[in-house]
């Protein structure tokens, strides 16, 4: 049976953020917490892989405990197991602290459930929208990537082969490879469902299993945290708000109201370069 690991991050909603006037940064408290979407659908997918073959379902996050929320929510869904991996030291970390913890819990979900097939991860998360975690766990597990992925066409686990279509800025890209394999997931991958009413029990009285750096006894504590991360963010700013004079065009048929802006953009222009000069 096919083991699937399942990559999310709760992240603040973005419908509920606010900035601060005063400091420029962002006001977390009071704002709700959800599972990154884009996490979700690389969720659903492997949901769907479950559905029609058969899978092992593995979901885990790094993050503060609230994050077993999450969890919950991805059990609810139809996910067999969750790992949360939290702890002081790891608070703080970029990307790369982030993909060297991400990597290593997967490793050890392989040591205590079986070999990994197949890790799920979003495109990008809300909050970073880097893109950055899910490569960069590929790379230290030395696993093929499949980035941007909006279709996932086979799994054929007897042949250990996936063919996915990937979302490129110039068409669609159809490609091959061998498992294992780490996919990105795009919103356009498939449509998340609904938990179950047994699924939401279940997630209820359902506990994750807790990881902290004691169960990591040769983590290299300069790899995490904020040791671990070089990456500083020097300043954050409000993009200044600038009013924009309109004006309103009344016209009595199209050719009319095309003329009338045509010459309003004429005129506009010309004044440009008579300024310029």
């Amino acid at each position: 049976m096919l083991h699937i690991v399942v990559c999310i991050k709760q992240v603040p909603d973005s419908r509920e953020i606010r900035i601060d006037p005063k400091n420029n940064t962002l006001i977390r408290q009071g704002v709700p917490s959800i599972v990154n979407f884009y996490d979700m659908h690389g969720l659903e997918e492997a949901l769907r892989i479950k559905d029609e073959q058969g899978a092992r379902i593995t979901v885990v996050t790094m993050g503060p405990p609230p994050a077993e929320k999450g969890l919950k929510e991805c059990i609810s869904l139809g996910a067999d197991d969750a790992v949360l991996v939290t702890d002081r030291g790891f608070a703080g970390a970029d990307t790369l602290a982030t993909s060297y913890v991400v990597a290593r819990t997967i490793r050890k979900i392989a040591e205590t459930w079986g070999p990994v097939d197949i890790v799920f991860c979003g495109k990008q998360t809300l909050d970073g929208d880097t893109g950055q975690v899910g490569p960069g766990v590929a790379c230290r597990l030395d696993l093929e990537q499949l980035t941007y992925v909006n279709k996932v066409v086979k799994v054929d686990e007897e042949k250990r082969k996936v063919r996915v279509h990937r979302l490129l800025e110039d068409g669609i890209e159809v490609v091959e490879t061998s498992m294992p394999v780490l996919i990105t997931a795009l919103k356009e991958l498939n449509k998340v469902r609904r938990a179950s009413l047994p699924g939401m029990i279940r997630a209820a009285r359902y506990k994750p299993t807790v990881w902290t750096t004691a169960d990591f006894p040769d983590l290299e504590r300069a790899k995490i945290g904020l040791k671990g991360s070089p990456t500083i963010v020097a300043k954050t700013w409000v993009p200044e708000i600038k009013a924009v004079k309109t004006q309103m065009i009344t016209f009595d048929s199209p050719e009319t109201g095309a003329a009338q802006l045509a010459d309003k953009i004429l005129t506009k222009d010309m004044q440009s370069l008579l300024d310029l000069a």
